[in-house]
């Protein structure tokens, strides 16, 4: 499972299909493709999900303000595909129940009324409860809530660890026996007779080669350069680079459920129970000109997010309340939109080469939840090129470690149960994010011991060396970051502790 070493491979051979970029878009394509019978080869530049895909909002959901702009395919999709990923990943991908305070002075009553009754309906919702009216001045959940806002809604979506998901497509892809290249960057495509010739510069300098039928651009923010600046062709098409930021602080109020919040600007913002006692807030939503590689939060944006929290709640975080922060670019397909939170969240395609040439498919736009089917749509353009490629398959199979039977509640009890001997909270964390797989990672551990060296929290040294092993984890941020929220959860101390044992 763990990706080859730079330099011992030079040259990859020929596939069927090269996937430029390891966000969710590329690993979903590599899943899907890899179990369809197809050779495939992926390259990220950096650690997989290190861009758009692990800086998300963490939902799972068909977009419920998307319905205001006409997006009525888009959220049926999308909500189709929120039933599908929950089935699919019950241990990263959970419900959650959202709190709307009805704000009149931005969507009329009868308007959300309206709007919720077609995202019940759109996507056929067979196991999320249906969405209701609140009397906030008598329900718990509107105790933290300001007086002067007594009426709302609630609504069902779901909640995603967006980075694991990346990882459970890339692992089952390898499964399938894709080749899986972490830190390895396509700098030059030409065609050359019947297949692309893609090189590729691994992070110890030296050159990798590979020959592919066909070429997929799954690079996100970079899609446009890869077409121009690696295959050297001119596109039609362009995406919009629109910033998203997030606050973390602690939880500031009970149960489980999580707010959506409209500002006076028609925006709104998501504010989600996360990682057990914290928050996260999110998001801004605004234009970025800047390198995807730079983007950060800024002062702006935090005072953005904090004055809607006071606006609605009663007793809010300040800036000193900020744990962590964070900060994404959605590559969003430019659609010509004045307004950033209008353009659409949809994808396009843009197909280079004729039946007669191989071809080089660019992705342009997209989002968490329809990845799955944007990679059946994909591999669907490609059909021309592989006729002999089997059927769609995903929506049938679950990811990794989600093949549970049951509910999670009660594979968690029984995990609980087959090693009780081991901190139960610990045990909990390796149920949540690896589910079945959980039971390889622990293998025949018995007691605390057994599990080595302690880095703080739940953080222990054999679930470093699984993710070290099999989830193509190297540095320090990918284990605590990516692969896990650790991070949030450790002193600096035991960070930088972590980083000297690596």
């Amino acid at each position: 499972m763990t990706a080859a070493a730079p330099g011992t491979g030079s040259d990859h051979g020929l596939v069927d299909v090269a996937i430029i970029g390891g966000g969710i878009n590329g690993a979903g394509i590599a899943r899907d493709a890899a179990g369809r019978g197809l050779k495939v080869l992926l390259c990220e530049k950096d650690d997989f999900a290190e861009g758009t895909s692990s800086r998300s909002g963490k939902l799972v959901h068909g977009g419920l303000r998307y319905l205001e702009y006409y997006e009525f395919r888009l959220v049926r999709e999308a909500l189709i595909e929120r039933e599908v990923l929950l089935a699919s990943a019950p241990h990263i991908i959970w419900p959650m129940r959202f709190v709307l305070p009805h704000s009149p002075e931005q969507r009329p009553a009868w308007l959300v009324r309206t709007g919720l009754f077609l995202y019940d309906h759109l996507g056929g919702r067979k196991q999320l409860p249906p969405s209701r009216g609140l009397d906030l001045s008598r329900v718990p959940e509107g105790a933290p809530l300001r007086p002067e806002f007594h009426r709302g809604f609630e609504y069902s979506d779901c909640w995603v660890d967006d980075a694991r998901l990346v990882i459970l497509n890339l692992i089952d892809a390898a499964r399938n026996g894709a080749q899986i290249l972490p830190r390895t960057r396509a700098v030059g495509a030409r065609r050359e007779g019947e297949s692309w010739r893609l090189e590729m510069l691994a992070e110890d300098g030296r050159l990798q080669v590979v020959r592919a039928r066909a070429l997929i651009n799954a690079a996100g923010p970079w899609v446009r350069y890869v077409v121009q600046g690696v295959a050297g062709l001119n596109s039609a098409h362009n995406v919009r680079l629109v910033k998203g930021s997030h606050v973390v602080v602690p939880k500031f109020w009970s149960g489980p459920q999580a707010y959506l919040l409209q500002n006076e600007d028609r925006r709104v913002i998501f504010v989600n129970p996360y990682e057990g006692d914290l928050a996260l807030i999110g998001t801004t939503d605004i234009p970025y000109d800047g390198r995807a590689e730079d983007v950060a939060i800024d002062g702006g944006e935090i005072a953005y997010l904090l004055g809607i929290l006071r606006r609605y709640f009663r007793a809010s975080p300040s800036e000193e309340d900020i744990v962590h922060a964070f900060s994404g670019v959605r590559p969003l397909y430019d659609d010509n939109s004045a307004n950033p939170s209008a353009v659409t969240r949809d994808y396009v395609f843009e197909v280079h080469g004729t039946t007669e040439q191989p071809p080089l498919l660019a992705i342009f736009g997209g989002k968490i939840t329809t990845y799955r089917r944007l990679a059946e749509h994909a591999l669907g353009r490609l059909q021309p090129w592989f006729p002999l490629m089997s059927s769609a398959w995903t929506a049938r199979k679950p990811l990794p470690g989600g093949d549970i039977g049951g509910t999670f509640e009660g594979f968690a009890t029984d995990l609980a149960r087959a090693y009780a001997d081991l901190p139960q909270r610990v045990v909990h964390h390796y149920a949540r994010l690896y589910g079945t797989r959980a039971r390889d990672l622990l293998g025949s551990a018995r007691s605390v011991a057994d599990l080595g060296r302690h880095f703080g929290g739940n953080f222990y040294e054999r679930e470093a060396v699984y993710l070290r092993e099999t989830e193509w984890a190297t540095r320090a941020a990918d284990f605590l970051e990516r692969r896990t929220k650790h991070g949030l959860h450790l002193t600096r101390a035991q960070r930088d502790s972590f980083a000297s044992y690596l």
